[in-house]
């Protein structure tokens, strides 16, 4: 029987604890100041508030509205540029672009296809030279990896071990075929505009 985060939020502050140890060891070596990011599955934002306590700008996403209020009330307490939104995965789009995205112990709870369908509309939503943190069940990786591994933008996996997948979005280098068929659809497309 899944968890219910809405009862357990509201039976306990800090619920699930510190921020994973391997994200702040990702954030102690991030140089970018100002960054964006998204916390995916975020619940009273126990990364989303290290990692604005870094600076960074956070959007939390989480379905529990018990989870989500207690992160904005700790945000605006410490004056943290946090905001929140209460949404199912299953059919959260995110809204703007991301330098980091954080995905802590989320994706596990949903069925495979749902899973792959999240990744993709995240994916999307993340810069290029950006970052997808994944924290999760170990039998999860090997799907999550394969959808890295085919999808349309080059990612590139720094750390992939132990129920931990991160990666880096590459702006994908263009063919010559690629460029020249830009190239020549660029002459077709003013030469019938005309």
């Amino acid at each position: 029987m899944p968890t219910d985060y809405e009862k357990v939020y509201q039976q306990q502050r800090h619920a699930l604890g510190d921020p994973t140890p391997e994200f702040v060891t990702f954030f102690d070596g991030y140089n970018k100041q100002n960054a964006d990011v998204l916390d995916i599955g975020c619940g009273q934002g126990r990364d989303a508030l290290f990692i604005a306590r870094r600076g960074h700008h956070v959007v939390g996403v989480d379905r529990a509205t018990t989870g989500i209020a207690q992160l904005l009330e700790e945000a605006q307490a410490e004056a943290l540029h946090i905001e929140g939104v209460v949404a199912d995965l299953s059919d959260f789009s995110p809204v703007g672009t991301y330098d980091v995205v954080v995905i802590d112990r989320t994706l596990h709870m949903l069925e495979a296809d749902t899973l792959l369908d999240v990744l993709e509309r995240i994916c999307h939503a993340v810069r290029d030279d950006g970052f997808v943190l994944i924290a999760d069940e170990k039998s999860n990786l090997p799907a999550m990896r394969a959808f890295f591994e085919t999808d349309s933008h080059r990612w590139t996996a720094l750390i992939d071990r132990q129920g931990f997948l991160f990666v880096q979005k590459k702006q994908r280098s263009l063919s010559r075929y690629d460029i020249a068929k830009t190239f020549c659809s660029g002459i077709l497309l003013k030469s019938f505009s005309h």
